[in-house]
């Protein structure tokens, strides 16, 4: 049962926002009291903290498989966002602005925790770039690990990108061409523009 509730409150704090989903609202979705909830998860904010680490776990898990397939290191940026999208839903509802304002310490302990997941990938993701020749040899790989969690974190500032200029989409789009081709040798440019020009 906790299994259970703990997926159907995810799956929902994603659809409908942190803050607008009550525990009436799972309970009801569930078909169960409310206090079948509280006795796995005494407070909202426990079913929180608990969907947010959850959701981190399954994409954390996804983008492991997407790095065993051994892709070429241009590529596999773009298939990890498009992992990513799809568990996120194009968040449509902004969940993560929700939890920031309205979660504050759970939003801080998951950048944390996804910054640990992002800074491995990144960093074996240039590695086999610079290996293979399609990332420039002299990279400060701890600042563009860096830059690269800050620009991902930065698009989805809802009052800095509205959803009515901006979509979901194209701002991951555009910023994975962005920060491709500053680190690309021009044969990295070359798999980067023949992809786009094919997906």
């Amino acid at each position: 049962m906790e299994e259970k509730i703990l997926n159907t409150a995810t799956e929902m704090f994603l659809s409908f926002g942190f803050k607008s989903v009550t525990m009436d609202d799972i309970a009801e979705k569930l078909g169960i009291s409310k206090k079948t909830i509280y006795a796995h998860y005494s407070t909202k904010n426990k079913l929180v903290q608990a969907s947010g680490s959850h959701l981190l776990k399954t994409i954390s898990e996804g983008i492991n498989k997407v790095r065993a397939r051994n892709l070429n290191p241009v590529i596999e940026n773009f298939e990890i966002k498009r992992f990513v999208n799809q568990h996120l839903k194009g968040e449509q509802t902004s969940p993560h602005f929700q939890l920031k304002k309205y979660y504050p310490k759970i939003f801080e302990n998951l950048i944390e925790e996804q910054f640990n997941v992002l800074e491995d990938c990144v960093e074996d993701n240039i590695g086999r770039g610079i290996e293979l020749g399609y990332y420039r040899k002299k990279i400060n790989v701890p600042f563009v690990t860096r830059i690269h969690f800050v620009g991902m974190m930065g698009i989805k500032d809802k009052e800095m990108f509205p959803l009515e200029e901006f979509s979901e989409q194209d701002l991951t789009e555009e910023f994975l061409n962005y920060h491709l081709r500053a680190i690309c040798t021009p044969k990295g440019i070359k798999t980067l523009e023949e992809f786009i020009a094919t997906s």
